[in-house]
C-alpha cells in the first residue's frame, strides 16, 4: 500500500493559450509529491483530464489519459497519449453544434484495469511528462528497478 506523505494527490494547472498555429500547449506545472510504501503493489500512476475552452469561454473535455510513474529513479519523459468517448450519433451531432463532448460516467476507467476495451474512442493529442524520480532504500530491500 502507497501512502502519500508530502504533496497533493490531484490537482488542477492554469489555461494556456497559445499563439494562433501554434500545434501545442505549455503548462510547466510542477508535481511534487512524497509517498511511502510497505510493498510494491498498487505502483503510483498519474491520470488527466484535459479541457479546452472556446473564444467564449466555454469549458469542454478534450481527452482522458494515464501513465504509470516510471520504477527508475532519475530523469524520465513520457508521453502521454489522451483519448475521448466518441458517443452516438446524437451525441456527434449536438457536441458539433452545442458543444459539451461525451464523457466518462465512471472516471475510474481512465486508469484502472477492466472493460475500457469496450469504449469507442478517438485519439485526442499527447501530453508530454518531464518527471525526475527518487527512490529510496529499494536496494536495501533487493527489489530491482
Amino acid at each position: 500500500m502507497w501512502e502519500l506523505v508530502e504533496g497533493e494527490s490531484g490537482g488542477q494547472t492554469h489555461c494556456d493559450y497559445p499563439p494562433e498555429g501554434e500545434p501545442c500547449v505549455v503548462w510547466a506545472h510542477p508535481v511534487d509529491a512524497h509517498f511511502a510504501a510497505k510493498s510494491l503493489v498498487g505502483w503510483p500512476k498519474m491520470w488527466f483530464q484535459v479541457w479546452s475552452m472556446d473564444a467564449h469561454g466555454a469549458k469542454d473535455l478534450a481527452g482522458y489519459g494515464f501513465a504509470h510513474v516510471p520504477t527508475a529513479a532519475g530523469e524520465h519523459e513520457l508521453d502521454v497519449a489522451t483519448w475521448c468517448p466518441e458517443g452516438t450519433a446524437a451525441e456527434k451531432l449536438s457536441a458539433f453544434f452545442v458543444g459539451g463532448r461525451p464523457r466518462l460516467k465512471f472516471e475510474e476507467v481512465i486508469h484502472q484495469p477492466g472493460d475500457r476495451f469496450r469504449l469507442q474512442t478517438k485519439a485526442a493529442g499527447v501530453v508530454r511528462l518531464r518527471l525526475g524520480v527518487c527512490v529510496k532504500d529499494f536496494d536495501k530491500y533487493n527489489v530491482r528497478h
